[in-house]
């Protein structure tokens, strides 16, 4: 169950017309937060949205007439499935994915449309993955798991391949952990080739199993906590992308959900690029974790942007939510006197400090409200976290009692 550097480069020959060759941009304020040359390797801009069709199409290949006549089957949130679903496409089987109930619709309907045949089934990763094994025993479809094979972690180690073509002065990998098959086929064709490079993997601090595995040696499952980061919530790593991880990865950090939220505003506006929560992992480590990686005797930092799947609505919140984590956003109740007038003042504290106010919900009917109070909540936009934190005192100032939503 091994892979080697001969399997990933065998696999890159396979994924010559079918995989996107994806570009590699310079990140300006991750430069500037690190001190040194930060790289975005923009795999949000690969067929099917990820990296996952590298690993999809690999294994897929690798299957017989009998086998592709009998189908393939996958569990996955939502990137495996449009790898599987468009592999199988390409290469004329016909594909059923699991995917967990909850799953964003944007996904289900991408599945859709390259061709597969989607099944529900439990809230859960692995409770879809465990549908999709009884599936397979039941019609003799072939399984394609979505980290635990060889082909998968030898497909995904191409996008390794790829990179040291085009920064071959890399020092630094950071790369996004789930199940652990990209990170494992990348570590291993990066450091055959430069055993000098750093590799590091980044997971979810709510869904984090490898950190957990590494120090039990062997994978170990955790219990897995709600994170908007679903592309990368695994609660029990492969046994075969383990191997590799444990040999060839320097280090795993975890991230919050408010980096995270950051990450990708952050990808929006400064490099104008739509990535999931699960790809910007990597960015939300460089800045929560900046001390990591701050050392500009090292040559240039990649950032493996996994994937760029996201829910418009998921999108809508995780901005709002980053704006809040990086003082840019306040969603706040005040009560005031249910006189005329006692807005328009209210109003003309937040003009004072020259804040955009976004909404206005005024609320008379609660029974917590006294005859004469009226509840006001407020959605304002604020320049940083100093200002945020000038606007807030200068409410209590003028006697005003801020409870935040």
């Amino acid at each position: 169950m091994t892979v080697t550097l001969d399997d990933v480069r065998a696999a890159a020959a396979l994924l010559t017309d079918v995989a996107v060759r994806t570009p590699i941009e310079s990140s300006r304020p991750l430069s500037a937060l690190l001190g040194r040359p930060v790289l975005l390797k923009a795999e949000n801009l690969q067929r099917a949205g990820s990296f996952k069709i590298r690993g999809a199409y690999v294994r897929i290949s690798h299957l017989s007439a009998q086998e592709k006549a009998r189908g393939v089957v996958a569990a996955s949130a939502g990137n495996h499935a449009q790898g599987v679903a468009l592999a199988a496409s390409l290469l004329g089987t016909t594909a059923t994915v699991f995917m967990p109930e909850g799953a964003p619709l944007p996904k289900l309907a991408a599945t859709r449309d390259y061709g597969a045949r989607i099944e529900l089934a439990g809230t859960s990763v692995e409770s879809a993955l465990e549908a999709a094994r009884a599936y397979s025993e039941r019609t003799g479809a072939v399984l394609i798991h979505p980290f635990d094979h060889p082909d998968i972690v030898a497909g995904q180690g191409t996008l390794g391949l790829e990179l040291l073509e085009q920064v071959p002065d890399a020092s630094t990998i950071v790369v996004p952990v789930g199940g652990g098959g990209l990170i494992a086929g990348v570590a291993l064709a990066v450091r055959t080739l430069r055993p000098d490079v750093r590799i590091v993997g980044v997971q979810s601090e709510r869904v984090a199993p490898y950190p957990v595995s590494l120090a039990e040696g062997r994978p170990t499952s955790v219990v897995a906590q709600r994170t908007m980061a679903d592309g990368i919530a695994v609660s029990l790593p492969g046994h075969v992308p383990y191997e590799e991880i444990a040999r060839y990865v320097d280090r795993i950090v975890t991230v919050t959900e408010e980096a995270l939220s950051e990450a990708l505003l952050l990808l929006l506006e400064r490099a104008k690029l739509v990535v999931e929560p699960a790809g910007a992992a990597g960015v939300a480590a460089i800045m929560q974790h900046p001390e990591l990686f701050a050392d500009d005797s090292e040559g240039p930092l990649v950032c493996v942007l996994s994937g760029g799947n996201i829910d418009p609505l998921l999108l809508m919140n995780v901005v709002r939510h980053g704006l809040a984590a990086a003082g840019r956003f306040l969603s706040f109740r005040v009560r005031i006197s249910d006189r005329p007038g006692s807005l328009e003042i209210l109003l003309r504290v937040l003009a004072e400090m020259a804040v955009s106010v976004l909404d206005v919900i005024h609320e008379r009917t609660s029974s917590t409200l006294a005859m004469d109070e009226v509840e006001v909540t407020l959605s304002v936009e604020t320049r940083g976290p100093e200002h945020r934190f000038a606007v807030e005192q200068a409410l209590r100032d003028q006697g005003y009692v801020i409870t935040y939503t």
